[in-house]
């Protein structure tokens, strides 16, 4: 399967995110623990990949797997890092209100390029940065509403704090993918084998994280594995499939592609999602979406487009221009 198409079915599954969570929200709250959706993808992505190298252990021969300690002890890094970030999440909602949290969170944009360079040792054209900018710009000037609102003030007016847990938080993000991607790439052992490794941390993690809800909260709903599918309807479930396969797409990305891409794909989602909106929710389309939508296809261009088609075309109008000029000098020439 090509990359591409991948990426693009990665930018619909996120662009309808947000949609199915509202949708599963029952007079504008949740019925079932939102905590469990999590868990619940994680495992999800675990049974899948187990199945799929199971089937792939049938074949002769059969792929590699590296099962030393040393390497396996290397996946729960990622989960520890999300683990971080998710906290730091919450402390910088603390300090901003939630549409300048989202806007701040298209600096991961920029730190995983920044970091795909100093990590990874890749590098990036000059075109290429300016493309990534320009994303950044572009999914930013979607989400920004009319300076006249207050919410353009409030962007300008959090305190410091705020500002630094936003880029810690833009940091952690691009770390833990580029983490992922290196773990990925590291050996050439098969994809399942290493999201099992992947999940399964993932999933010891999260069900952490319940037990500690519970200790923090007394036990007052009750343990995590009996409320785990209270309130669920089929919506939710939507949530939990669309999580889940979001996620093996992504570390599909991440082995076969790099982390930019997968980052073009998580952002075009964000304009396509408000455009989904327009006609599923009562939501007013802006200049500024559209101006949004505009530069980040023209960051998508730059990008991905060979380098001849970006190039070349002056190249083509200069020799153009002087094919014309020699046929007016002959012109010229004849008529004297």
């Amino acid at each position: 399967m090509q990359w591409y198409l991948v990426a693009s079915l990665l930018t619909i599954l996120t662009s309808s995110q947000g949609i199915l969570t509202t949708l599963s929200m029952t007079n504008g709250r949740y019925r079932y623990d939102y905590a469990t959706v999590p868990f619940l993808a994680e495992v999800f992505k675990l049974l899948v990949s187990s199945f799929l190298l199971w089937k792939e252990i049938q074949k002769s021969p059969p792929p590699k797997m590296t099962t030393d300690w040393k390497s396996v002890r290397l996946f729960p890094i990622p989960s520890i890092i999300y683990l971080i970030h998710n906290n730091v999440q919450f402390a910088t909602l603390a300090y901003v209100d939630a549409s300048t949290y989202q806007i701040m969170g298209n600096l991961k944009i920029v730190t995983t390029g920044i970091l795909f360079r100093l990590f990874l040792r890749r590098k990036l054209s000059n075109l290429q940065w300016m493309a990534i900018v320009l994303l950044a710009v572009g999914t930013t000037m979607s989400q920004v509403k009319g300076c006249g609102e207050a919410s353009c003030d409030s962007l300008f007016s959090a305190p410091i704090q705020g500002y630094m847990f936003g880029i810690l938080s833009a940091c952690l993000s691009a770390l833990a993918g580029i983490y992922t991607e290196f773990l990925m790439k590291k050996n050439d052992d098969t994809l399942y084998w290493q999201n099992v490794q992947l999940y399964t941390f993932g999933a010891i993690f999260n069900m952490a994280r319940l037990l500690l809800d519970d200790f923090r909260n007394e036990f007052e709903k009750g343990p995590w594995w009996q409320r785990l599918f209270n309130g669920y309807s089929f919506t939710t479930w939507l949530v939990v499939l669309n999580l889940g396969s979001t996620g093996l797409l992504v570390s599909w990305l991440m082995k076969y592609a790099d982390s930019i891409v997968k980052v073009y794909s998580t952002s075009m989602a964000m304009p396509l999602t408000m455009v989904l909106s327009l006609f599923l929710f009562d939501f007013r389309p802006t200049l500024q979406l559209f101006l949004g939508i505009v530069v980040c296809m023209m960051s998508l261009h730059m990008y991905f487009a060979p380098p001849s088609m970006l190039i070349e075309l002056p190249k083509m109008l200069n020799e153009h221009s002087e094919s014309l000029l020699e046929v007016y000098v002959d012109r010229r020439t004849d008529s004297s």
